[in-house]
């Protein structure tokens, strides 16, 4: 355990994904990158200054459509490059001169948005009627109209965008580029410490000493950048506080709401729910893992332990075949198929390096297949995690066979639904290939300390402490560090009571998840969850047709709402009851969990919880 990690020079090019796949060589690259900049000219000199027509607005977004197809292969290709190293000097200077071509064309072409919004409502409604394939599009700018701004405004803000999405990138270079945590000693004997590696095994280690030295030695380094960091997540939520006041909203977090979708009341009742039914259940679940691991006291750093840490099977990227195959087939010949192609044509990236994102992520570029980023541990739960990753991915393959590109991506409250729903898959799967009482245990305390505790509690939890972030934004203020770390331990303590010891170093996490760059984001992993566990549960009882209805809803893509498609799957996310539902059913599971634990005499049958 805890190897030194590879330069990306070194690793296993065979368990590298592979670019070539959207460009075979840097030639092809850069000529895509001459197309994007032709046909900005071409929409420039054609129809610039002539969107009056619905006619006219039609052919003009036909066009828009090749455009942005191409746009998007290139900047998927120049960004993932840079997302598994980001040492990689050559790589990053790719990505910036892109970002600054892509900037320069994203402002040219916002002309487009700009005039069809001054057209006349007939006229927008006209071209609607003609063109299913714009409709969508269409309509989404209809919407948009009362909140856009001078079509001169609109395209500096289009220029700027490569400006604007600065604090991400300094946030990523900082995490991965520059924090160098060094050893860390327990015993005398040194462990080596990055953040790929307290993340994916340090957090998990089963020998306390070591595990809380980790998490210790982690903060340390973390603390040095906090002032920085901070600047950087401030820039970004001005920005965004900047814009919705620009744009007429009454508050940063109702701009942010615009484009998922959905409104106030379904982002509210997400996070209090959540934070007042689930954190008993949860409670329960950490005074488990204390008695079984006989600890003195719980604490923020032993959270990640698993129930049975000697009975995690070991598992290679060969062996998940089976497993993945095993779970997903039931969605589909051609589902089992485009996970075949995945691992036979490298679209996954499991390496472990230097440089490399954290955590894991799909990137599904329209007419190109899906590329997803993990860092393999050889653990049984990386299948659950590469599960979920190709749930987005047979999401957006589904999707883009049956949505044109400006069709394809639903709102972000809908997107976890996927991904999520083939972690439950995994676990139903699970479930019948072993009766035996150790391994149903350890697949139901994997679904509560994986697919529950990162979903609905870790990214609920970030989404509670960005609420009141959001709040102090709009009332007009402004965040430091020590302000970030005091409210991020405030949310901890409330979640979890007198049960769990918020020691030092906690209140930091705030500094560890990507998620706060990406506007409302972590609230809607327990969104898709949510509906995924509840459609999960329509499928063990009613079988295909609830599965053919799922289908339905992977191709629909983003051509309706998420409380169309959750309607659609047979869940209705207008009423409080699937997120009840769905917490009950957690705390069954974690019933479960304990009672097995007793039958297996591993704790004391009268032990109160």
């Amino acid at each position: 355990m805890g190897k030194v990690l590879k330069e990306r020079k070194d690793v296993d090019q065979s368990l590298t994904w592979d670019l070539s796949a959207i460009y075979q060589t840097e030639e092809e690259y850069n000529l895509a990158i001459k197309e994007a900049e032709k046909y900005t000219e071409e929409l420039e000199s054609k129809y610039k200054g002539r969107l009056n027509s619905a006619d006219v607005i039609n052919e003009c977004l036909d066009k828009l459509r090749k455009a942005t197809q191409v746009i998007h292969l290139t900047n998927t290709y120049a960004y993932l490059a840079v997302a598994v190293d980001q040492t990689n000097i050559e790589n990053q200077a790719r990505n910036a001169k892109l970002t600054n071509i892509l900037s320069n064309l994203q402002s040219r072409l916002s002309f487009i948005r700009s005039e069809i919004i001054e057209a006349d409502e007939e006229v927008i409604e006209e071209a609607i009627k003609r063109s299913n394939e714009n409709a969508n599009y269409l309509k989404e700018i209809k919407e948009f109209k009362k909140y856009a701004l001078h079509p001169e405004v609109e395209r500096v803000l289009s220029a700027l965008s490569g400006i604007l999405s600065s604090p991400y990138a300094i946030y990523n270079r900082a995490k991965l580029a520059d924090m160098d945590f060094g050893n860390f000693n327990v015993k005398g004997k040194e462990y080596p410490l990055s953040f790929v590696l307290f993340e994916n095994e340090w957090e998990f280690e089963n020998d306390t000493e070591i595990r809380r030295t980790a998490f210790e030695a982690f903060s340390s380094k973390l603390k040095e950048y906090q002032h920085t960091i901070a600047a950087a997540y401030q820039t970004q939520i001005q920005k965004e506080k900047t814009l919705s006041s620009l744009r007429g909203f009454d508050s940063v977090i109702d701009s942010l709401l615009f484009p998922q979708k959905v409104d106030r009341e379904l982002y509210n009742r997400q996070i209090d729910i959540i934070m007042e039914k689930l954190a008993p259940h949860m409670r329960k679940y950490a005074r488990l893992l204390q008695k079984v691991h006989k600890l003195d006291e719980m604490t923020f750093a032993d959270l990640k332990l698993v129930v049975d840490p000697e009975y995690e099977p070991n598992i290679s990227v060969e062996e998940s075949k089976k497993y993945i195959k095993g779970a997903l087939s039931v969605l589909g010949e051609d589902y089992l198929q485009m996970i075949e192609r995945s691992y036979d044509e490298r679209w996954v990236d499991f390496v472990q390096n230097k440089g490399k994102s954290t955590g894991a992520f799909c990137s599904s570029p329209y007419e190109s297949h899906p590329f997803i980023l993990i860092s393999w541990t050889d653990k049984m739960r990386e299948v659950f995690v590469l599960a979920h990753e190709l749930g987005h991915a047979g999401h957006f393959y589904l999707a883009q066979q049956n949505q044109n590109i400006f069709d394809t991506r639903p709102s972000t409250y809908f997107i976890e639904a996927p991904s999520t729903m083939n972690e439950m898959l995994m676990a139903n799967y699970l479930m019948k290939t072993n009766y035996d009482p150790r391994f149903k245990r350890w697949v139901l305390s994997s679904m509560i300390s994986r697919t529950y505790y990162h979903n609905f509690v870790t990214h609920l939890l970030e989404a509670a402490y960005q609420r009141e972030v959001y709040k102090i934004i709009d009332e007009g203020g402004s965040v430091q560090a020590s302000k970030l770390s005091a409210i991020k331990k405030d949310v901890l303590e409330k979640f979890w009571g007198d049960t769990v010891k918020i020691n030092d170093g906690a209140e930091l996490t705030w500094m560890r998840q990507p998620h706060y760059y990406m506007g409302l984001y972590p609230y809607t992993y327990s969104a898709g969850l949510t509906i995924a566990t509840e459609v999960s549960k329509r499928i063990l009882k009613e079988g295909q047709p609830a599965i053919d209805d799922w289908r339905a809803v992977l191709k629909a893509g983003g051509t309706k709402t998420p409380v169309e498609l959750a309607k659609m799957a047979g869940v209705d996310i207008t009423t409080e009851k699937p997120l009840l539902d769905t917490i009950d059913h957690i705390g069954n599971i974690i019933n479960e969990i304990i009672e097995l634990t007793r039958e297996l005499g591993e704790v004391d049958s009268e032990l109160n919880y």
